[in-house]
C-alpha cells in the first residue's frame, strides 16, 4: 500500500488536472455527462416532461433518481408549485394513512392540529413517492385510489379532496419481481409503469466520472469554504477504474472527503480512500488478463479514440512504454507485465504504432505510465 501511494504521488505541473476543464455543462441541470446513457435519460426527461402523466424512475440506490425527478418537475407544468419528495420507507404503523392523506384535529389520540399529509402539500405541483416498493400491501390499494383518481380523504373526515398534481415514484427494487411474488399489487404496478425512466449504475458510465467529480468538487468548495483547483491525473485515472458500488452518491461522498483532507489547492491520490486506490489497480492491473471494458466498443469507432479516463490512461502507459523501448513491441509488453499478443491487441485498440508511441499520443502527458507501472507492482 505505501509503495503504491509512494509511486504514484503527483510531482510534475504535468500531472495535475484544472478542475474547470473536467467541468461540463449538462443540457438538464443536475444531469452530469456526456455518456450514451446520460444522453438517454435526457431525452426520456425532455419527452416526458411536458406532460402531467406519472413517471416511474427506476435505478439502484444513488443513481440520482431524485435529480431525474426534480428535472422532470422543474421542466412541466406544475413547475411553479412545491415539489414533495416523500420516502415511502418511513411510513410509521398506526399513523401511515395521515402522514399521507393527512388527518383532522381530534381524529386520534394527540391529532391535536389538523394535518395535511404528503398528497395534499404537493397540491398545485408534484409530489415524489420515493421508495414505493417498500409499500406495506395493505396500504397499496390505498395509493391506487388516490393515484387513479386524484383523490384522498383525511383520517377523521368525511369529506374527499380533489387534488390537482402530479405523481412521481421511484425505487430501487425489481417491482415486476414483486408482483410474481405476490409481493406487489399488479392493478397498481401497471397504473405506475406508464412512463418509465432508467438510471443507470455508474459502473455502466464510467466516461462521466471525471465531470461528476469536478462538479461535486465545485459543490464542496461552495459548501465548505474551500478552493481546491486542480486533481491529479493519477487519482482521476483511479477514478475512472473503480466500479463504484454505491454509484453517484459514493462518488460524491468519496469527493467530500478529498476536500476535506486536501491541505491545499489539489486532491491527490493520497486523498482517496484506501478502498478505491486498492481495487482500482486491481481492476487496472488486469489489462493483460482478460480486462472487461466498462462500455461495449462500438466497432464503427476509430479505435484511436479514447473512451474513458481508464483508456487514457492505458494508451498513455502503452505510448510511454513503446517509447522507452525503442519501439520493441516484447520490451515494452515486459515492462507492463502483459504479453506481446496482449500489447498488439492494445496497439490495435488505441491506434498506437511500434515506431511512434510518444507521437501518436502527443495529447496526453508521459507521465501517466508511471502511474500505470504503480498499479501493477502491488505488495
Amino acid at each position: 500500500m505505501n509503495r503504491l501511494r509512494a509511486n504514484v504521488r503527483a510531482d510534475s505541473p504535468m500531472d495535475w488536472l484544472e478542475i474547470e476543464s473536467l467541468i461540463s455543462h449538462p443540457r438538464i441541470p443536475g444531469l452530469i455527462g456526456s455518456s450514451s446513457a446520460v444522453q438517454t435519460m435526457a431525452k426520456a426527461i425532455e419527452r416526458f416532461s411536458p406532460h402531467r402523466g406519472t413517471v416511474l424512475i427506476l435505478g439502484e440506490s444513488g443513481t440520482g433518481k431524485e435529480v431525474v425527478a426534480e428535472a422532470l418537475h422543474r421542466m412541466g407544468p406544475s413547475s411553479a408549485g412545491p415539489l414533495v419528495k416523500f420516502n415511502c420507507s418511513n411510513l410509521l404503523s398506526g399513523l401511515a394513512e395521515s402522514q399521507l392523506f393527512g388527518h383532522v384535529r381530534g381524529a386520534f389520540t394527540d391529532a391535536r392540529e389538523s394535518y395535511d399529509g404528503c398528497f395534499r402539500q404537493a397540491n398545485g405541483g408534484t409530489l415524489l413517492l420515493d421508495e414505493v416498493g417498500e409499500l406495506p400491501l395493505w396500504m397499496q390499494s390505498k395509493i391506487l385510489r388516490a393515484v387513479e383518481n386524484l383523490e384522498v380523504q383525511a383520517v377523521g373526515s368525511s369529506e374527499t379532496f380533489t387534488l390537482d398534481l402530479r405523481i412521481l415514484v421511484a425505487t430501487n427494487r425489481d417491482l415486476r419481481s414483486m408482483v410474481a411474488a405476490g409481493e406487489f399489487r399488479a392493478d397498481l404496478y401497471y397504473r405506475l409503469d406508464v412512463a418509465t425512466i432508467l438510471t443507470p449504475p455508474l459502473r455502466q458510465r464510467l466516461e462521466d466520472t471525471g465531470a461528476l467529480a469536478a462538479h461535486f468538487v465545485a459543490h464542496y468548495n461552495r459548501l465548505f469554504g474551500k478552493q481546491v483547483r486542480y486533481l491529479s491525473r493519477h487519482a482521476l485515472t483511479l477514478i475512472g477504474a473503480y466500479e463504484w458500488p454505491g454509484n453517484v452518491r459514493e462518488l460524491a461522498h468519496t469527493i467530500e472527503r478529498a476536500i476535506l483532507l486536501c491541505e491545499n489547492d489539489r486532491i491527490a491520490v493520497d486523498d482517496l480512500t484506501p478502498e478505491l486506490i486498492n481495487e482500482a489497480s486491481a481492476r487496472i492491473a488486469t489489462i493483460g488478463g482478460g480486462w472487461r471494458e466498462s462500455r461495449t466498443p462500438d466497432p464503427t469507432e476509430d479505435p484511436g479514440v479514447a473512451t474513458t479516463a481508464l483508456d487514457v490512461a492505458m494508451r498513455s502507459a502503452i505510448a510511454q512504454s513503446l517509447d522507452d523501448a525503442c519501439g520493441d513491441c516484447a520490451k515494452a509488453a515486459q515492462s507492463l507485465g502483459i504479453s506481446r499478443p496482449a500489447i498488439y491487441r492494445k496497439m490495435a485498440r488505441y491506434g498506437l504504432r511500434a515506431s511512434s508511441g510518444r507521437d501518436s499520443h502527443a495529447n496526453h502527458d508521459g507521465d501517466a505510465n508511471r502511474s500505470f507501472a504503480a498499479t501493477v507492482d502491488r505488495e
